[in-house]
């Protein structure tokens, strides 16, 4: 018979420890968190109370909305993750293992799932998922996420860090049916537990219920009802364990790097034989910490083996973790939330009273009605009282709504606000009359006080991508054909191959090589990227930046974008083309005659320059051969060397003149042209901004949803 009642006792020993060491606690303090969160928001003594009184009960839930823009902020900052090899492992598979992390994000809906892991803990203070290889939809097995109820978690009590690899153990517990359990396990335990009556079910309220739980139900640690007997189906907590223990185990080690690999349990001699002889690697035993999983009911062992996975299933998230200790958002805020309430209810209350204050009135004074009538219509409007005794009926005057209560409501709201971390900016509450630099200082400001449940949101992506990558190196290994979506939009996606074995013999994308590193990346969510950088470029454009219309509607969100800008680009033979490209032309050959008559004008200022020079070194060279005693008047030959070069220094510089005029004349020409040009150009350039203002009009239409249709909310 496979029931092991003795490891099935240790077991449950262990469990109840954890559980009354922390857990519990954390139940009913979760359980009171999310109470609030959906407006369940008075105690059952204190509204019972209120009702007999006459009492409003009011619920001003300042915490859902709150919390909506907290969970706003994650959704609008999508995670992107990609990995970086490490020294010596190759490039393009750290691209394909970004691809494939992709795959299995969309098959899984991550994103969907890692934001309600995020809620969980900004709710209750911690949000899980479970991370596993599932067979149901491949042979070949496949990456399986699912989210977990954090009521259903119960973490190392003695644990310190975030990291689960620090953690001795894990918990994980679900309600079950006997079918269930002949399903998942066998028929023998399911049978047994099936037939066995209540009172020989030893762990009583916490083992066993009498009722079929339904979505939603609530889990009480310290109930201790009765239950009946005369219930059929009944359902059955199963405990699963995760824990470390030391182990000696069998590993492969390549003798040329060094490499070890742990030898699966199922792998027989001749296996094992096998491998060392077809790859060449030796054998050796290492004492390691294996994870152990063991899984009972009530006090029946159903499963009891090593893990095959290096890790544990369980990815947590904590928005804040203390040594041990974990904090969500919601708690700090009850207190704020129930002074809220009771001054928002004393408030009304006063209120009505004012309304209906009451009556004073001497026996039989009344004509008209009954003193019980008075009572129920005393408040009305136009109210006629007939009365035999002109004193004989007054109105009590009711008591003043007291001074302070608007404070100590407007003092509760601003201690949500100053707790929370969130701001009127950030829920977009500003007065039009507020700077924008103003108000992103303020968002800014806001989302600094998120910074830390945020950043506890990458780590446990660093956690999540650690645990799958390692998933998939170590399964993974066969041939796959795989396929991703890059544009939900156009639906183009991308079919690529990993562990193909070529002809040659070669592993082509071969997934368990080498080491890498993961990265995480926070951007905006896709809708409001597309946006953003539509709106800048059309800032730009309108700000004189010549931006082209292709660019312009590729950042726009119009469905059939890439057709519109193919068929533009293949148009080049329009008038509006050869136009704009003859005015390109024109603006180029105006450069470079301005440039080339800058550079003659130069040159014919350094040749006068030059004549200048030599005509006083002449000068200075007739005078040197001059004999000192010579007359310095009636030299007929220094005389006529004199006139030669004056004649020609007159002939250079008239010569330097006619160049300079002609290239006067020119530039005057040139500018004219470019003058003419230039106003071509701004003539087009006008009818090129008058089409992409109604390119840009009609995109951003094509973004705003009918009036007819609803408008999607957060998913």
């Amino acid at each position: 018979m496979p029931i092991d009642t003795e490891l099935a006792t240790k077991q449950w020993v262990r469990y109840a420890w954890c559980r009354d060491n922390g857990h519990a606690q954390f139940v009913q303090k979760a359980e009171k968190c999310d109470a609030f969160f959906r407006g369940d928001q008075w105690e059952k003594a204190d509204k019972a109370l209120l009702e007999n009184q006459r009492r409003p009960a009011l619920t001003i839930n300042k915490i859902l909305s709150t919390i909506s823009n907290v969970l706003g902020e994650q959704i609008y900052n999508r995670a992107e993750t990609s990995f970086r090899p490490r020294s010596g492992s190759p490039t393009e598979v750290a691209d394909i293992l970004t691809k494939v992390f992709k795959q299995i994000s969309d098959n899984n809906q991550l994103d969907w799932k890692r934001s309600d892991m995020f809620a969980d803990g900004i709710i209750t203070s911690r949000g899980f998922l479970d991370v596993r290889i599932g067979y149901g939809d491949s042979m070949q097995g496949e990456v399986v996420i699912d989210n977990l109820n954090p009521k259903n978690v119960i973490i190392d009590p003695d644990g310190e860090e975030y990291d689960p690899d620090s953690w001795s153990e894990v918990f994980t517990t679900k309600w079950v049916t006997a079918d269930d359990i002949a399903v998942l396990y066998n028929k023998e335990d399911a049978e047994y537990l099936r037939n066995r009556e209540q009172s020989f079910f030893p762990y009583g309220y916490d083992s066993i219920q009498a009722y079929r739980d339904r979505f939603g139900d609530r889990f009480n640690p310290m109930y201790n009802g009765d239950y009946d007997n005369s219930s059929v189906m009944r359902n059955i907590r199963l405990i699963e364990r995760q824990y470390r223990m030391l182990d000696r185990q069998k590993h492969f080690v390549d003798p040329t790097t060094g490499d070890m690999r742990p030898i699966p349990d199922d792998f027989d001699r001749e296996k094992i034989a096998f491998m060392r002889q077809q790859f060449g690697l030796e054998v050796t035993t290492k004492l390691v910490r294996r994870i152990r999983w063991t899984v009972i009911a009530d006090n029946v062992r159903l499963h009891d083996d090593w893990s095959p996975y290096k890790h544990f299933t369980v990815v947590p998230y904590f928005p804040y973790f203390r040594r041990g200790t974990t904090l969500g958002l919601v708690e700090n805020l009850l207190g704020p939330q129930e002074l809220l309430n009771k001054v928002s209810s004393q408030e009304l209350h006063v209120i009505n009273t004012t309304a209906n204050s009451g009556w004073k009135v001497k026996s039989g004074t009344l004509t008209n009605m009954t003193v019980e009538e008075l009572e129920q219509k005393g408040a009305q409007t136009g109210l006629v009282v007939e009365v035999n005794e002109i004193d004989g009926i007054e109105k009590i005057q009711p008591n003043q709504v007291p001074t302070g209560l608007d404070r100590i409501t407007y003092k509760a709201e601003e201690h949500i606000k100053t707790i929370s971390g969130v701001s009127d900016s950030m829920q977009g509450f500003d007065r039009e009359d507020v700077a924008a630099k103003a108000i992103q200082a303020k968002r800014q400001a806001g989302s600094t006080n998120l910074a830390k449940p945020l950043d506890s949101l990458t780590r446990t992506d660093h956690i999540l991508a650690r645990n799958i990558l390692d998933l998939v190196q170590q399964f993974y290994t066969e041939e796959r054909i795989m396929t991703i979506t890059h544009d939900e939009a156009t639906g183009e996606t991308e079919t690529f191959a990993v562990n193909q074995v070529t002809p040659a013999g070669q592993i082509v994308n071969d997934l368990t090589l080498g080491e890498y590193d993961v990265v995480v990346s926070s951007v905006p969510r896709r809708e409001t990227l597309e946006d953003s950088q539509f709106e800048q470029a059309v800032a730009l454009r309108e700000m004189g930046v010549m931006i082209p219309d292709s660019v312009l509607i590729d950042a726009s969100r119009l469905v059939n974008k890439k057709d519109v800008i193919r068929a533009m680009e293949g148009d080049k033979n329009s008038p509006e083309a050869q136009e704009a490209a003859e005015l390109q032309r024109r603006a180029q050959a105006a450069e470079v005659a301005k440039a080339e008559g800058e550079a003659a004008q130069k040159a014919a200022d350094a040749q006068l320059k030059g004549a200048k020079t030599q005509e006083t070194i002449v000068k200075a060279q007739v005078l040197a051969n001059t004999p000192p005693e010579a007359p310095q008047q009636g030299n007929p030959e220094l005389e006529a060397a004199k006139a030669q070069h004056e004649a020609d220094l007159a002939e250079r510089e008239f010569e330097h003149r006619r160049v300079l005029d002609y290239q006067k004349l020119g530039l005057q020409r040139q500018q004219h042209n470019d003058k003419l040009a230039l106003q071509a150009q701004q003539a087009a350039q006008e009818r090129m901004d008058r089409r992409a203002e109604a390119s840009r009009e009609a995109a951003m239409a094509a973004q705003k949803p009918q009036t007819n249709q609803p408008t999607k909310g957060l998913r």
